[in-house]
This record gives C-alpha cells, sequence and structure tokens, in this order.
C-alpha cells in the first residue's frame, strides 16, 4: 500500500483512496462506504480536526463522488465496524449491540433498537472520551484528564504504566529486563508479553489497566443497555484473555442493567473493512 500524499495536503487523502479503489480490477463501484478515523463530519463528507494528520478539513466524499459519480458516505470507524458486526459477525439478528476497539486508541459504535447511532455530526458513541477519574495525572491525548482512552489504549498505556510503577520497585523481572530498567522504554507490546510470562509488575499494570476497562465497559452496559458487545483492536486481538477476563469477572459491580454477552469480535482486524462494505451495502 502506497503512503498518503501528505505532499498535496488534505486533498492527498482523498487522492489515495482513489488510487487504491483504481487498484482494483473489475467493475467500477456503485456505491462507497468509508470507516474513517475521527472526528467526522458526516453530513459534508468531511474528517475534521483529526490529530493523525497535521492538517484539519479533509474531504472525503466529494472527491470521490466527482470521480466515481456515486453514491459516497463516511462514518467513524467504530460506527462502520458495528455496523460490520451485526451484518458478518456475532450480532447477526441482534438489535442492540456495541463494538468497541482497544488499540492504538479507544472508541466505539453502537446500535440500539435496531438503529446505528451517529449524533448530530457523526461522532455519537466516543466513548474513549468517557471520563473515568477527572482528578488523575493521566491526560488524554484531546487534552482531558482521565478519560478512559488516556488510560487503556495501546498509545497511553506506556504512561499510565509509568505512573503506576513510581509506586514500586520495579528493578527485577522481565519486564525491568525488557524495556531496559528505563521506564521511558515502556511499551504496550512489552507490558503485556511480561505479563503473559507472570512477571509481577507486568501483572499489576494489566490488573490497573483491567480495573478502568471494568468501569468503561459498565458504562457502556448502563448507557446503551446493548445485548451483546464486542472487542476488537490490536490490544484486545492480541491479548484476550488478559482484556476479556477481568471485564466479565467484574462488570457486574458496577452495573444496573443485565449483563451482555461481552466477546472478543470473530471479524478480527477486518471488522472496519466489513463494516465499510456493510455501510456500502445501505446507501
Amino acid at each position: 500500500m502506497e503512503n498518503t500524499d501528505t505532499f498535496n495536503g488534505a486533498m492527498g487523502v482523498s487522492a489515495q483512496i482513489i488510487r487504491l479503489i483504481d487498484s482494483f480490477k473489475g467493475n467500477e463501484p456503485i456505491s462507497i462506504g468509508i470507516g474513517s478515523i475521527g472526528p467526522i463530519n458526516h453530513k459534508e463528507g468531511v474528517i475534521t480536526n483529526t490529530p493523525n494528520y497535521p492538517f484539519n478539513d479533509i474531504p472525503i466524499t466529494e472527491p470521490l463522488i466527482e470521480k466515481y459519480k456515486v453514491p459516497v458516505t463516511i462514518v467513524n470507524d467504530c460506527t462502520a465496524a458495528v455496523l460490520g458486526e451485526q451484518m458478518f459477525g456475532a450480532g447477526r439478528g441482534i438489535e442492540n449491540l456495541v463494538y468497541v476497539t482497544i488499540s492504538t486508541g479507544l472508541g466505539g459504535g453502537a446500535i440500539v433498537d435496531d438503529n446505528l447511532l451517529m449524533g448530530k455530526d457523526g461522532n455519537a458513541v466516543e466513548v474513549g472520551h468517557f471520563t473515568l477519574d477527572p482528578e488523575s495525572e493521566v491526560v488524554c491525548g484531546c487534552g482531558c484528564r482521565g478519560h478512559w482512552e488516556a488510560f487503556c489504549s495501546g498509545k497511553n498505556i506506556p504512561g499510565y504504566a509509568e505512573q503506576i510503577l513510581r509506586r514500586k520497585d520495579w528493578t527485577t523481572g522481565l519486564l525491568h529486563q525488557l524495556c531496559g530498567g528505563d521506564a521511558k522504554n515502556l511499551s504496550a507490546e512489552n507490558i503485556f508479553t511480561a505479563a503473559k510470562e507472570g512477571d509481577e509488575y507486568a501483572l499489576d499494570i494489566v490488573h490497573e489497566i483491567g480495573a478502568k476497562n471494568v468501569i468503561g465497559f459498565a458504562n457502556i452496559v448502563n448507557a446503551f443497555d446493548p445485548e451483546l458487545i464486542t472487542i476488537g483492536g490490536s490490544i484486545a486481538l492480541r491479548n484476550p484473555d488478559l482484556i476479556l477476563n477481568p471485564i466479565k469477572e467484574n462488570i457486574e459491580k458496577h452495573i444496573i442493567n443485565r449483563v451482555p454477552e461481552i466477546l472478543i469480535t470473530p471479524l478480527g482486524q477486518d471488522s472496519v473493512i466489513l463494516g465499510a462494505l456493510a455501510l456500502a451495502m445501505r446507501i
């Protein structure tokens, strides 16, 4: 896959999508669905103010409509993923379900009473920005304190882990070895690797992450009352037991609604792309 054409600024993103579509041999598209990083403006078909690009207001749908003369729509990537789950995954036949990704970031998508939740701009169900501890030293990438994403996403786990380890003498063990004795070298990968090998300090960190995840998932259950929650994203897919077990074992302590089924998505890494396909089929 080619890199995004950042030389041409915001227009380089849609240009890359066009190149990818054109790289497929066969019939021209009859509709196009896109699951995107956010935040977005769904009605305008624009990615707005994303922290992942050095420019804002990235036009997506208009250049594609102009190129292909077909309907094009864009939704948040987790919104796409929950559609994919309902059409192709564990959510088939289910009218109340939530998809959560625990990856570089942390986000969600929800279908309630068979209605896809979008919000005024298309940014509903930003569960990663649920506030779990407003007094925390841990600051989210959005600038707010104590957001769920700030504790439990792949990008932010190292900073949270460093804070936890300040309270401990962790000068022995596999985790210490994997990061060369320097907390600045902590990563989600070496923390979970060490935890799987039984390192006590890594297990302490994973325990703390699990405790935060329980509260986040409990908030989802209380807010949306789903029958099913599926979990995707690289952190969850690579460490299913360490992520899933603490949630299932402790969520009942924090909810008033009936406990839903909670599982790792069977769609693996393909949740969003299958959701984009489901989206295109709905246009």
